[in-house]
Formats: C-alpha cells, sequence, structure tokens
C-alpha cells in the first residue's frame, strides 16, 4: 500500500499546487481555471477543437478539500490522454444543484459526466436524459443507482471501509462504551453503504459493550459538523467516541474535541485528509484514522471515462482496461449495476502522519 501511494506522492504535491475548481460560479460553459468562452470570436482553430473530446466531473459542492483533490486527478487523466476539462460542483451539497449544472452539461454536449452523486435516485431523470443523448455518464465515490450510470467508480471495498472504523474506534475504548457517527447527508449512498457495515461489524463477538447511540448528520458543511458534534456531547455526556467517515465532518469534530481539551477521553475516527487530521493525530485526539488517495479517485474517473468514451469498455462485467498509472482495472458487480474498485482504505497514524500530510 505505501509503495502505492509512493508513486503518485510527486504529482500529488503538485497538484495540490494547483487551484481547483470554479464549480459555485454562475452558469456558462467553464474551465477547470474558471474561464468562459461565452461571447468570444471564435479561434481559428475552431473546427479543431469541436472534435476534442470534453469530460466532465461533477462533485458534491464547492468548498470540499477532498473535492478539489479529486478534481486534480481527473484533471491529470484527462489531459494525459488528450481532451477538455469541465470541473463542477453547485455551491450546496443538494440534489438540485447537480440537476442544474447537469443540464447545462448537457446543452454543451460533453462526451462524457462524472458524477459524485448527493442523491442516489434524484439525479436519475437528468442523468437517463444525459445518456439518450449519447453522453457517457459515471459515478464515482457516492454512486447513484444502476439505472442512473454506465458503471461506479468506486474508492475502496465498502465492507473493508465500514468494518475498519470500528475495528479502530474498539481499539481505542477498550472494547467498551457509547459511540456516535458522524456522517455526511442522509442520502449520500457511500455514506450510508459504509455505515451499515459498521452496524453488522458491530453484531460480531466481541463488541457487546460498545452501544452505537446516534448517527448525526453534518452535510459535509464545517458549521453544520461542527454543530451536530457539540450537540453529540451534550446529548451523550458518556460519549467514548466519534466515527467519522467524511473528511469535513471529521476536521470539524477534531477542532471541536481539541478546542474542549478533550483529547483522551473523546476518541476520534473515520475518514480524513492527512493534510487536515496532522494536528489532531498529533495532539492525541485522533489515534488513527482512514482514508484512499482522492488524487487516485479523481484519477481513476477520468480514465474510466475515457475508456468509455473511447469505446474500450462498455461497462460490463469481466471487462478490463488500462487506467494509466492506476494500472489495469476489471468491471465487477456492484448489486444491480457493475463497479470498478480501487483499493482498500489507507490508516492513518503518529507512525505515518508526518509522511503524509506533505502530500495531500
Amino acid at each position: 500500500m505505501k509503495k502505492f501511494f509512493v508513486k503518485w506522492a510527486t504529482v500529488g504535491l503538485t497538484l495540490v499546487m494547483l487551484t481547483a475548481c470554479g464549480g459555485g460560479q454562475e452558469p456558462t460553459q467553464t474551465n477547470q481555471q474558471g474561464n468562459s468562452n461565452q461571447g468570444e470570436e471564435p479561434a481559428e482553430n475552431e473546427t479543431e477543437a469541436k472534435d476534442e473530446k470534453t469530460y466532465a466531473l461533477v462533485f458534491k459542492n464547492t468548498g470540499n478539500p477532498y473535492g478539489e483533490k479529486m478534481m486534480d486527478g481527473f484533471e491529470e487523466a484527462i489531459k494525459e490522454v488528450g481532451g477538455e476539462v469541465i470541473l463542477r460542483a453547485p455551491d450546496q451539497p443538494t440534489a438540485e444543484g447537480q440537476i442544474q449544472i447537469i443540464e447545462q452539461l448537457i446543452t454543451q454536449q460533453v462526451d462524457a459526466i462524472a458524477i459524485t452523486g448527493n442523491d442516489q435516485d434524484a439525479l436519475q431523470p437528468v442523468l437517463k436524459k444525459a445518456m439518450d443523448k449519447g453522453i457517457k455518464v459515471l459515478s464515482v465515490d457516492s454512486s447513484v443507482n444502476a439505472n442512473s450510470r454506465i458503471v461506479h467508480v468506486n474508492q475502496a471495498d465498502p465492507e473493508r471501509i465500514g468494518r475498519s472504523q470500528i475495528q479502530a474506534v474498539a481499539e481505542m475504548i477498550d472494547g467498551k462504551g457509547q459511540i456516535a457517527v458522524l456522517s455526511a447527508t442522509s442520502q449520500a449512498s457511500n455514506q450510508n453503504l459504509w455505515i451499515e457495515w459498521m452496524k453488522k461489524e458491530l453484531e460480531e463477538p466481541g463488541y457487546e459493550n460498545i452501544e452505537l447511540v446516534k448517527v448525526a448528520y453534518g452535510d459535509d458543511l464545517r458549521d453544520k459538523s461542527t454543530s451536530e458534534t457539540e450537540a453529540l456531547l451534550l446529548q451523550y455526556p458518556d460519549l467514548k467516541a466519534i466515527v467519522s467517515p467524511t473528511t469535513v465532518g471529521i476536521a470539524a469534530a477534531g477542532k471541536v474535541l481539541t478546542d474542549k481539551g478533550l483529547q483522551g477521553k473523546i476518541a476520534l475516527t473515520g475518514l480524513g485528509l492527512p493534510s487536515e487530521m496532522a494536528s489532531y493525530i498529533e495532539n492525541g485526539v485522533s489515534p488513527a484514522m482512514f482514508l484512499w488517495n482522492p488524487i487516485d479517485v479523481g484519477y481513476g474517473a477520468g480514465m474510466t471515462a475515457y475508456a468509455l468514451v473511447e469505446g474500450e469498455i462498455t461497462g460490463a462485467v469481466g471487462e478490463s482496461f488500462e487506467a494509466g498509472r492506476l494500472g489495469q482495472k476489471e468491471v465487477v458487480e456492484d448489486g444491480d449495476g457493475t463497479q470498478i474498485m480501487l483499493g482498500d482504505p489507507f490508516r492513518f497514524d503518529a507512525s505515518n502522519i508526518d509522511e503524509w500530510k506533505e502530500v495531500y
């Protein structure tokens, strides 16, 4: 796993320096830098430019560091294979905001749309409309239902993600006490699936003395996640740990616990960016947390989009393709649909956080 991370460390350091998506701008035809070609004089190579394939990534909302790293990776992949990149996100993590953006992308006649869904089902009509227009639609990170996309790019095995977090928190609290989950939105398919696996892990022998008291939702907004953390502390004075499987939520919870001087009293784990969580690992608030490389998640989505547009895959089980520096990837089953699995979650703790906090 470490070798896997080292392969992109140099690229990741360079990409972090780039300015990420202007997704919260007013609706125009934009590129990653937020430049608009609306109203410009036609370029001499306009015909040639139209022949270039256009690949769009729509993330959950603007101002999300995880999403910005995903966008970096997506752009890296498309620039590598050749194509135009459009990176968009609504101001708030709502399905309505994403629907508006997708309608714009349909009008722009893009060749592929990769979507990190804010709602598993609400996006179906507009995504089916896109596919009916010949646009290759895939979901990444947070899936949409199988009727809304061709294939899903999964950042890691959902079962391992869920079980690993419970195994970690059980170790932190010596196998006993109350725990709570601070999730993103209640409609986020990836979060909900991970939480299902957390609950299944808690049903296993050895967890009899651990009680999951509540699943709270911070909607992947920093202020709301902070408020939800504070509410958990007030509502459950005997709380021993918080599990937050969202980079926004875990960072907000880390700040609350630090500000209240609760290091060593309430443990924190979940999924976080090393750069944001380093101080909370170092001060003992979060003994360990997990994540994958969001740059690679976006890169994998870009390579998958390219494979779909070029006809290298159709999204059927058993197909495979070369995903650039990620190597060969295979299409496998995913409930009613299909998916591409990228890897296992990686554990960050005091032994390695100094190495990775400078990477992403």
